[in-house]
């Protein structure tokens, strides 16, 4: 008998992705789709557009993309598992059964719920604490949502459903329910919940791991075309990535290698509802064009306790965008914007209103992003970006007014307000705290109109934390006869954010490589490499396996997502950034990596 394999396909990787994503997967053989849409942001602006509509709530790209494939995806029996009802699960589900009336379908689609915690805040507020700084829960939310696992998926399939919609959950949940339904594993089947994570890790951001956004990006071809990844996965946890055929894209240990570390802190206990994670040990293996073999990864027991996202308003924002062209352009932007601040300020203090929360200027096209690192003064076009917080909304249309002036009033070379009178944005920031799994009870899952069950998980956690042996130490120093080249030459590199931290993993290109990135990559040279942008602790771990190292970077993003006032704020350009750092290595090995 043929060994089962089960093909799944990443589908979508956040809200706004692709809708060729679905057709182009539809070409391959594969048994489930897994799409993937939620970010804290994305939950944030679905929970305003609930507070309008109560029939939104969830992103309309889900309902709209499955439609256009939807008759041939039931005619396949093809499944879908989605965290694509957000704040509004039951609301996603109407729509979806709506479309499935009109296009004439019979779907068993099952509603997965439970992650809301809003419900639950007076009984848990005196015991709350922000994970990372300690403060208190703010007196109003806009979201709380706890990350749900994969028993409520897998439950849900084992009873029918053709679809599964669940709010917010573990991105990789989505598609280690499938497997565990699929394969029977079992709650404390810790290793292969590991590599089901793995698989959904792998998936959740889409072409990420088919060669988007790879370091050696010039190698990638037909990124018009850029195949969507599908996990063919065998019992034992391991399994093949590939992509459909005539597609775009690179699927090679490199760019995969990227995707295993990417957003992850500690590689050896990388946290997930089900399952505690040991990424140091996975083995990438080339296994034909296009196709690599993962494995090697490890679990331990979960926690008892469920991550919670958290997010509040704090005020409100303003963006202005301003094009200056010519001579002393670096200049000019920056006295723009000194006069703007100066003078909202001047009318500010007419008005008796307090002085802006926060500003932040950058000079885009003078290598702002880099902070005090930047070089690029001389340049003769570039864009002011200012960006204004205040408590109060009149403030920002304070600001927003005086706008039009600047190219009447200021510098010569202004050419546009490319932002126009920016309008006032609610500052949305980020609240992580941590619950017991017994305190929110049982997830619940719903197939049609039959009543609800629930799901029982278990919250007895049993985590004991590893010792720091993964925790990599420097080796020997230099010799003396040895010559400097960019990290890039011996590394890839790919870089990620949880909340105010980024993650940088940087991967040898030759096992050889090992020692000398060991030696000369270390916490100190990274946290000097980014100094001005990095405030707190770094801390270097070790993936053997991958033969990569990672560092977390904390306090790096100046608040991070939703609350950072920076063009960059989830630090998606400090993995190419890191890979500009000088290091030393023997004058034989520079030479042969000459150009």
């Amino acid at each position: 008998m043929a060994e089962k394999v089960i093909n799944i396909g990443g589908a979508s990787g956040a809200w706004g992705d692709s809708p060729m994503a679905i057709p182009q997967l539809l070409t391959a053989d594969v048994h489930y789709l897994m799409m993937d849409y939620l970010a804290e942001v994305t939950m944030s602006l679905l929970a305003r557009a609930r507070m309008k509509d109560p029939n939104a709530g969830f992103p309309p790209d889900f309902v709209a993309y499955l439609k256009r494939s939807l008759p041939e995806i039931a005619k396949r029996g093809i499944k879908v598992v989605s965290n694509g009802g957000a704040v509004n699960p039951q609301g996603a589900k109407r729509a979806l059964e709506a479309v499935c009336a009109e296009l004439g379908l019979s779907l068993n689609i099952a509603v997965v719920e439970g992650d809301d915690v809003l419900p639950h805040l007076d009984a848990l507020r005196a015991t709350v604490r922000e994970a990372s700084t300690g403060e208190a829960l703010p007196p109003k939310l806009l979201t709380a949502n706890a990350y749900l696992g994969a028993l409520p998926i897998a439950a849900a399939l084992d009873r029918g459903a053709d679809i599964v919609i669940t709010g917010r959950c573990a991105d990789s949940a989505l598609a280690l329910g499938i497997l565990m339904h699929e394969f029977g594993w079992k709650a404390d089947d810790y290793d292969k919940l590991a590599a089901g994570s793995l698989v959904g890790h792998i998936l959740e951001c889409g072409p990420q791991s088919t060669g988007g956004v790879h370091t050696d990006w010039d190698k990638v071809p037909g990124w018009e075309n850029i195949g969507y990844p599908i996990a063919s996965c065998k019992i034992d946890g391991s399994f093949v990535l590939w992509k459909p055929d005539n597609t775009g894209g690179l699927i090679v240990p490199a760019s995969v290698a990227e995707q295993v570390l990417y957003e992850v802190g500690d590689p050896a206990a990388y946290m997930l509802p089900d399952v505690v994670a040991d990424f140091t040990q996975v083995q990438l293996e080339q296994v034909g064009e296009n196709r690599v073999r993962i494995s090697g990864a490890k679990g331990y027991p979960p926690t008892s306790q469920y991550k919670v996202s958290a997010t509040y308003q704090d005020g409100w924002r303003g963006v202005a965008t301003v094009s200056i062209v010519g001579p002393d352009a670096v200049a000019k932007a920056e006295r723009t914007a000194e006069a703007l601040l100066a003078r909202a300020r001047m009318l500010f203090r007419q008005r008796q209103l307090p002085d802006f929360t926060a500003t932040h200027t950058e000079v885009l096209g003078s290598e702002s992003a880099y902070g005090p690192k930047a070089n690029a003064r001389g340049v003769r076009e570039v864009l002011l970006r200012l960006v204004v917080d205040h408590a109060e909304r009149e403030a920002i249309d304070i600001f927003a007014r005086e706008l039009g002036s600047v190219g009447i009033s200021f510098a010569q070379g202004t050419t546009g307000i490319l932002s126009g009178r920016p309008k006032p944005t609610p500052v949305v920031r980020l609240f992580t705290f941590f619950v017991d799994k017994a305190a929110l009870g049982a997830p619940t899952v719903q197939i049609g109109d039959d009543e609800p069950f629930d799901v029982e998980v278990p919250a007895q956690g049993g985590y004991a934390a590893a010792t720091a042996m993964h925790r990599s130490s420097d080796a020997a120093g230099p010799d003396g006869t040895e010559s400097e080249i960019t990290l890039r030459a011996l590394a890839v590199a790919r870089s990620g954010d949880k909340g105010n931290s980024s993650n940088i993993a940087i991967i040898a290109r030759d096992p050889k490589y090992v020692p000398l990135l060991r030696r000369e990559v270390t916490p100190e040279k990274m946290a000097a490499h980014f100094e001005g942008l990095v405030h707190g602790k770094v801390t270097r771990y070790e993936a053997p396996g991958l033969h990569a190292f990672n560092f977390l970077l904390e306090d790096a993003l100046g608040g991070g997502g939703m609350a950072s006032r920076r063009i960059d704020p989830q630090g998606k350009a400090f993995g190419q950034m890191a890979l500009e750092m000088k290091i030393r290595v023997p004058r034989a090995l520079a030479k042969e990596l000459e150009p």
